[in-house]
């Protein structure tokens, strides 16, 4: 009886520790840095692991859920990337993230943002 409950217990330790392999943005640079009106731009992200790019899919969505594939290339880090957007109207826009985290887990986010002319 006693096995069994270590058994559980190292069970449940590896059950949380695999949850724990997505890839989830710890930061964007849109929340400092908007994105320039009619000039193409690169937003920064980071994530909690490390990124599989390959495997991964990113896309810039616009008015009328018009979704346009995107470059990513991984930063000077493990979990940095860098998103090349082409010159953008004022308008919402939204980033679609597929990430693959290293450990092969997938995960998916979306980042709204607004291009704006400035004041």
């Amino acid at each position: 009886m006693r096995y069994l409950k270590h058994l559980v217990l190292i069970s449940c330790l590896l059950a949380s520790q695999t949850s724990f392999g997505h890839a989830v943005v710890t930061h964007n640079s849109l929340k400092l840095n908007p994105v320039p009106v009619n000039q193409a731009s690169e937003v920064a992200l980071s994530f909690n692991s490390k990124v599989e790019l390959d495997l991964s899919e990113v896309f810039l969505v616009s008015a009328g859920d018009v979704m346009q594939a995107i470059t990513a290339t991984l930063g000077e880090t493990a979990g940095q990337v860098t998103l090349h957007l082409p010159a953008l109207a004022p308008g919402e826009y939204a980033i679609k993230l597929k990430i693959f985290a290293a450990d092969g887990h997938l995960s998916e986010d979306l980042l709204r943002f607004f291009v704006k002319q400035p004041k």
